[in-house]
């Protein structure tokens, strides 16, 4: 039989923006509420504000550069195109970090809210079903996962709609106000503590990168990808907004019994048990959805890396040979998932943060770049990936030390096997064929 040589376009936008919705976790703004209020002195809605604004600038530079080369790879694969070669192996090797622990904080917080339920099931249990579950999906092939994930964000948007109508009720019925400035800021704030929120909230934007990694399975990929990154980003960064005001609305402040849980206590006092179970029920679905979505996109990321050699090819290059799938790059991210053992939601969090913000910025460098080459209008193609750029060094700058000092260490590793790969720098690291092979 012979072996397939390039995945399959079955994609369309609908389904690519839905693959960035799940990725980003519309309900995760409720999952982390009590850790950003905490953070944010209770400014929640003015931190993900702030990280909307700045993504856009970067999504807006996602969706140039996959527009030029619409391949699987992602910042990988702009960087390396636009800038050098080298560069972009450290680019992909610092996205590889964010993408092998996204999935992991997924399924932790999906078997966090699981185990609080349900204190008699270990929470280990949980993890795994998450991490076979959707590995299952992903290997069985992106049709399939598409499908899931229609009907799993289905219900995600339902509990939304649920909780959006009964915090307004809420709010509406103890006599006070819709329309307040102090949820988006007031004497107990100031621009560090919004600024450390926003740095933490961004990561939830982290689907319109992820939709990138979709590129050639995507049906007309110059079109559909660049539409799907800025409908991601600005779909998503509403519904992060919106739910963050009203629920600090319900609960001004940032004072709560469990901050891990801060969501589900207001869940139960907004609806009764009644809701706060379908919340929990919509959590975990929300969980799995983006599970899937996550681990979809760093099979594909390795893939890329593998079939261009700098990762073992025979590994990371492989497709399984009826199913047209990256299965053992599928297979390994749910193996890495169970690190996730030993590892708190925070901790994991912050390593994401770091890949994140290193890829944001090359991205925005790589418009620049194209620019310098072959001119454009100058707005588009250098002052917003030039303001994207910056904001991107800010936040990154805004993280915590713990994310800073492994995340070097990890790009220390990646200049080591770069120079083992390269000869100590005497030859290029090994180059795609960008020729789309069907």
């Amino acid at each position: 039989m012979t072996e397939p040589t390039g995945l399959t376009r079955h994609l369309g936008l609908r389904s690519v923006v839905l693959f960035g919705l799940a990725y980003m976790t519309p309900l995760i703004v409720l999952g982390t509420f009590g850790i950003v209020a905490d953070t944010t002195a209770g400014t929640v809605p003015t931190a993900y504000l702030l990280a909307l604004v700045a993504m856009l600038f970067t999504a807006a530079s996602y969706g140039k550069m996959a527009a030029a080369y619409p391949v699987a790879g992602s910042a990988y694969t702009y960087v390396r195109k636009a800038i050098d070669s080298r560069l972009g192996f450290l680019v992909g090797w610092a996205v590889l970090l964010d993408y092998f622990f996204l999935p992991m904080v997924i399924w932790l917080i999906g078997s966090a809210y699981l185990s609080a339920q349900f204190p008699s099931v270990p929470s280990w249990l949980w993890l795994i079903t998450f991490i076979l579950l959707t590995t299952v999906l992903n290997v069985l092939g992106i049709k399939v996962a598409a499908k899931a994930n229609f009907v799993l964000m289905a219900f995600q948007i339902l509990v939304i709609g649920f909780f959006v109508v009964l915090s307004v009720r809420d709010v509406v019925s103890g006599g006070g106000g819709l329309l307040s400035s102090t949820p988006f800021f007031h004497g107990g704030a100031s621009l560090t503590t919004v600024s450390a929120g926003a740095a933490l909230a961004a990561y939830s934007f982290l689907g319109f990168d992820a939709v990138t990694t979709l590129t050639e399975e995507a049906i007309e990929p110059r079109k559909t990808i660049p539409r799907a990154i800025l409908l991601t980003a600005l779909i998503g960064g509403g519904v992060f907004v919106l739910l963050a005001y009203v629920t600090q609305l319900v609960h001004p402040g940032s004072v709560f019994d469990d901050q891990s849980s801060a969501a589900f206590e207001i869940a139960r006092t907004i609806g009764g048990n009644a809701f706060a179970a379908l919340f929990l029920a919509g959590l975990v679905v929300a969980q799995f959805a983006s599970g899937i979505a996550a681990q979809a996109g760093a099979s594909r990321l390795m893939y890329a890396m593998g079939r261009d050699g700098v990762l073992p090819k025979k590994l990371f290059g492989y497709l399984q040979p009826k199913l047209h799938t990256p299965a053992f790059a599928i297979v390994l991210t749910g193996v890495v998932g169970l690190v996730a053992l030993s590892l708190d939601v925070s901790t994991s969090t912050s390593f994401i943060n770091f890949g994140a913000f290193t890829a944001f910025t090359f991205v925005n460098l790589a418009v620049i770049a194209r620019y310098v080459r072959h001119r454009g209008p100058v707005v588009t193609n250098l002052v917003f990936p030039a303001i994207g750029a910056i904001v991107d060094v800010w936040l990154l700058f805004n993280l915590d030390g713990v994310a800073i000092t492994f995340g070097l260490v990890w790009l220390g590793l990646g200049v080591l096997y770069l120079a083992y790969l390269t000869r100590f720098f005497r030859v290029s690291p090994p180059e795609m064929s960008f020729a789309e092979v069907v």
